[in-house]
């Protein structure tokens, strides 16, 4: 997986650096108006609207400096800029974890979030992980569809994970997991 793929007009790209100036043309931000509500045994079964916001991420810079061999960050590019990225690594449990994921807003549900989750994909199975997992908010609620779209089955859920967060007090962590083989 090593190089450039082509599709379309964007090109897919393993990179060693990334610098938040590098994320200058973009916009993260997503749309809040709904959230996903316990029980978590059928998770779209239970959505509650909420007064719309929008919200955005601050990138992190340091979980971006060390890309040795047991992570990986892909980037897509168009017309040289960056629009959105995959950062991949092994986690404590043999699992591939997705460490971070976004996409340009303007160019959402073109595709390019599946092309950088098949680079994850990938890259877990040349490495001979099990299968991917990754962490949401049940208020992210379009990503949960994408995930579960794309085969990632809700493995659990975290109460009180941003409970000392003050922003996001009331959201609910929720792990997903794309498992490759039946597990024992």
């Amino acid at each position: 997986m090593n190089g450039t793929a082509f599709v379309s007009e964007m090109i897919f790209e393993n990179v060693r650096q990334f610098s938040p100036s590098d994320l200058a043309q973009c916009d993260f931000s997503f749309d809040i108006t709904c959230e996903l509500v316990p029980p978590y045994d059928n998770p779209f079964e239970h959505v509650r609207p909420i007064s719309p916001y929008r919200k955005a991420y601050t990138f992190n810079v340091d979980g971006f400096l060390e890309l040795g061999s047991d992570r990986m960050l892909t980037v897509a590019k168009e017309a040289g800029e960056v629009r959105g990225y995959i950062l991949i690594s092994k986690g404590w449990n043999n699992y591939a974890v997705i460490d971070d994921f976004a996409v340009d807003r303007n160019i959402r549900r073109a595709g390019i979030g599946t092309r950088l989750m098949d680079q994850a994909v990938e890259w877990a199975k040349e490495h001979g992980l099990p299968g991917l997992r990754l962490e949401t908010q049940s208020n992210n609620v379009q990503a949960c569809r994408f995930y579960r779209k794309y085969g990632f089955d809700l493995g659990g859920h975290d109460k009180y994970l941003y409970t000392a967060l003050e922003q996001s007090c009331s959201e609910i962590a929720l792990f997903w997991y794309l498992k490759f083989a039946r597990l024992l």
